[in-house]
């Protein structure tokens, strides 16, 4: 397989979705003339036309609401956030709008729409541009939220966000645009909602997603130098979860760590945990732990940000923790 760029194949899914349907199009700000903040949509206006792709003001709450009332109306917008820190000026678009419509209109509207763009750190931002909302968007009713941690799945998940009939909330980060990997140069789809087992294992359960996946893999590779076998969990969806595949293998494991990037309150990792704890209790040979980031805003300096992301040391720390308790 040919590697490529995770921005690639984001282009590629939006691209090949815009050729094989004519209601799909992108805005957002910078999308056109520029190629993109992050030139993920380099070259779609010199195929597509300004007509969709389409650059817009710095005024989210309006052309998120102008993408809601395009769903609505029949079409499938792809808008674009330049990072999803600026998706709370657009907030009411998103809850109150795209998530409720199915519902409060009896079946009769939906809003086949996505959400797209950058979550989490950046890599020197600050606190205001460096959060993490995948919790936000996925306690609400009405949304899917897929959070893709390489290009393979980033192409699949979008290109099914694209066709889904419900509003996708499409989280990626600008640290991983550059990364590359394998990707079929033929179509392929990834269901929404089914987690992946990317490494296969025995001792103890590793759950992550998104950007954070590089952490739980290269935790793993430490620890089978100690002689622990990690298996590791990319859940890709936070809304659905597959919680199937997490409580499965942690029947075979009897040990879980949780590694994410947001904070620890109300985090996705608070929710495994009690899924686990519920339906697989008997199975566990030691208390889960999770490792978030530290529950403060996430400061400049990039000394700071290492000591409080996730990190490495401090998964296999948390995984010797349940192994040697």
């Amino acid at each position: 397989m040919r590697e490529i760029q995770f921005r690639e194949a984001l282009r590629e899914a939006m691209s090949e979705e815009m050729r094989r349907d004519e209601r799909v199009f992108l805005m957002g700000e910078e999308v056109a003339e520029y190629n993109g903040a992050y030139k993920v949509s380099q070259g779609m206006l010199d195929e597509f036309g300004p007509q969709r792709v389409i650059d817009t003001p710095i005024a989210e709450l309006g052309f998120a609401g102008i993408g809601v009332g395009a769903a609505m109306n029949g079409l499938r917008p792809i808008i674009e956030f330049m990072t999803f820190n600026f998706s709370l000026v657009a907030i009411d678009q998103i809850i109150n709008g795209a998530a409720k419509l199915m519902s409060m209109s009896g079946g009769q509207y939906g809003a086949p729409i996505v959400f797209r763009g950058p979550t989490g750190n950046a890599g020197m931002l600050s606190s205001q541009h460096s959060q993490n909302f995948e919790n936000w968007y996925a306690n609400t009713a009405g949304l899917k939220v897929v959070v893709a941690s390489n290009p393979y799945n980033a192409k699949g998940l979008l290109k099914s966000a694209i066709r889904d009939d419900d509003p996708v909330i499409f989280m990626e980060s600008e640290l991983m645009y550059g990364d590359k990997g394998p990707v079929p140069e033929e179509e392929y789809l990834i269901p929404i909602g089914k987690a992946e087992v990317s490494k296969e294992g025995k001792d103890v359960t590793l759950v992550s997603f998104g950007k954070i996946m590089k952490v739980a893999l290269e935790a793993a590779k430490e620890l089978e130098k100690k002689g622990i076998s990690a298996e590791v969990i990319d859940l890709m969806s936070v809304r659905p979860i597959d919680y199937a595949t997490v409580v499965n293998s942690v029947k075979k494991t009897n040990r879980l760590v949780i590694v994410e990037e947001a904070w620890p309150l109300s985090s996705i990792s608070t929710e495994i945990t009690y899924h686990v704890q519920k339906h697989a209790f008997d199975y566990l040979d030691a208390p889960i732990h999770r490792i978030n980031s530290m529950d403060v805003p996430l400061p400049y300096a990039p000394t700071l940000i290492e000591v409080i992301l996730p990190n490495v040391k401090r998964t296999v720390q948390a995984v010797d923790a349940v192994m040697y308790r």
